[in-house]
């Protein structure tokens, strides 16, 4: 029954469409002259006095129709714009028996411009006396709310430009995006960082364990690859003079997809020249906070019930410490595998896939301690195993010398001192490529450019990065992933 109400629905209006070109009207515009944006003019007049009318302040708006009542010898609408919306009200007198019968040839979804003056009703709403109307778009399928409502999620992913349409705070949300990828370059630009551009088509990827997006280069008959990080080309950058760069790099992983997983997604990576972890955690902190002033005017964020405070400093503490904290486990006390694999049975944790104790530690701390860490937390001295790029640590042999901040239970980013003796690298991606050999798809490749540049010296140096998305939902206040990315990856429709 909706399918057929629909389908009369488009009929109609594919009617109207035949009508409007019969008349000698073309139904697909070009262009029209807008002279203001629908918010200024709502706020430049909003608090003149009902009744008045500002025959002198000439305006000239446009947008999409959505909403249409007749009362005798008057029309009036409501058209919206990017900016807003505002009631435009045509009557027979002023436009004449053509104009003011061409109405019933427009539908709510059309998209029409219109000159003419400002007042504000008798009832208090501010409007827009049309002198002319010009028509400029046919909507020839009618808005959702018409005729099932937009209630379907999967659809308002899908079809993005219909939950732009219907839901103002969706525009809202990405309004928002926008606004912190422009704070966060603001902030680093202001630090003395550089922006750069690295390539997305990588003939051979790395800078993270991840499965890659694998294609064909026909052209010089070679297999390539979408980044999985931008990491090494940062670094070759150092090597070359930078000193202090970053990049808003599009990283794509044929992995899984959840609420904080999109097989395209968006990271912010710096890398800082004669900087260790330690400097980052302070740079870390004081970015997202800043942040958060900038575009909300706090560092106090709701998030799904709770108050999230961003405001420096954050908490900080050692990896294996936080394990002894909340799973209640001490690993300077476990001295062999299998002891620490019973450690992770008694709580509750599948560890027996784990080669070492450091990847015990690991499926602890993201099983039972990572989804505690609500309030910004800087967890810092991972397990060796877990970055093969980083350095070890300085006082114990056991972990690298990187950070994670966690927010809300996520991991929002990570940084680390970087490796840059290219033998030790070598050493590492040998093993890794024997891995990869054996069936481990995610293993690091062998990337034997990337240790010729190395050999030419890199200086000390930590890098940054930010996930974007996961930022975004933070500040938000948003569960999923996709509602902070416009077109997220959705399954084809059967």
């Amino acid at each position: 029954m909706a399918m057929k109400r629909l389908e009369d629905s488009i009929e109609e209006r594919k009617k109207k469409l035949r009508e409007i070109v019969k008349e000698g009207i073309n139904p697909y515009a070009y262009r029209f002259g807008k002279t203001h944006p629908i918010n200024e003019i709502l706020e430049k007049h909003g608090k003149i006095k009902a009744g008045k009318k500002l025959k002198n302040k000439k305006v000239s708006i446009a947008g999409r129709i959505r909403s249409i009542r007749k009362h005798g010898k008057l029309i009036f609408s409501h058209i919206e714009d990017s900016s807003g919306r505002i009631q435009v009200c045509l009557e027979y007198g002023t436009v004449g028996k053509k104009a003011f019968d061409f109405f019933d040839k427009i539908n709510t979804g059309d998209f029409i411009g219109v000159h003419g003056f400002v007042f504000k009703t008798i009832k208090g709403e501010l409007s827009v006396w049309i002198k002319k109307m010009e028509f400029l778009t046919k909507s020839l399928r009618p808005l959702p709310a018409e005729w099932y409502g937009l209630k379907d999620i999967e659809l308002r992913y899908r079809q993005r430009y219909i939950d732009l349409m219907m839901n103002p705070q969706v525009r809202d949300v990405f309004e928002k995006r926008t606004k912190i990828v422009y704070a966060m370059r603001e902030f680093l630009v202001k630090r003395g960082f550089v922006e750069v551009e690295t390539p997305v088509l990588q003939p051979i990827y790395g800078g993270t364990h991840a499965r890659p997006f694998k294609s064909h280069l026909h052209s010089l008959n070679m297999p390539v690859y979408m980044r999985i990080s931008n990491e090494l080309y940062l670094k070759r950058l150092l090597i070359g003079g930078y000193e202090k760069i970053f990049e808003f790099s599009k990283d794509f992983r044929n992995e899984g997809i959840d609420k904080t997983h999109n097989p395209e997604f968006m990271q912010m990576e710096t890398m800082w020249a004669y900087a260790d972890y330690k400097d980052n955690m302070r740079f870390c902190e004081e970015m997202i906070s800043y942040i958060a002033k900038k575009v909300l005017g706090t560092t106090k964020v709701k998030h799904q019930g709770k108050v999230i405070d961003l405001k420096t400093p954050w908490e900080r503490i050692r990896f294996i410490d936080a394990i002894k904290k909340h799973a209640k486990l001490d690993f300077d006390k476990i001295k062999t595998l299998d002891e620490a694999k019973k450690a992770a049975r008694k709580a509750s944790v599948d560890a027996a896939k784990c080669d070492s104790i450091g990847e015990v530690m690991i499926e602890v701390f993201e099983n039972i301690v990572q989804p505690k860490l609500i309030q910004p937390t800087l967890v810092y001295d991972y397990p060796i195993e877990m970055y093969e790029l980083a350095k070890v640590s300085r006082e114990d042999e056991r972990f690298a010398e990187a950070f994670e901040p966690i927010i809300n239970g996520w991991e929002l980013g990570l940084s680390y001192c970087e490796q840059n003796d290219p033998e030790v690298l070598k050493k590492k991606w040998d093993r890794e490529e024997k891995e990869f050999r054996g069936g481990d798809v995610e293993a690091q490749r062998m990337d034997e450019d990337f240790l010729k540049a190395l050999e030419y010296g890199m200086p000390p140096t930590s890098g940054l990065g930010v996930g974007v998305d996961r930022l975004t939902m933070v500040l938000v206040d948003s569960s999923s992933i996709r509602d902070v990315i416009l077109f997220p990856f959705m399954r084809p429709e059967k």
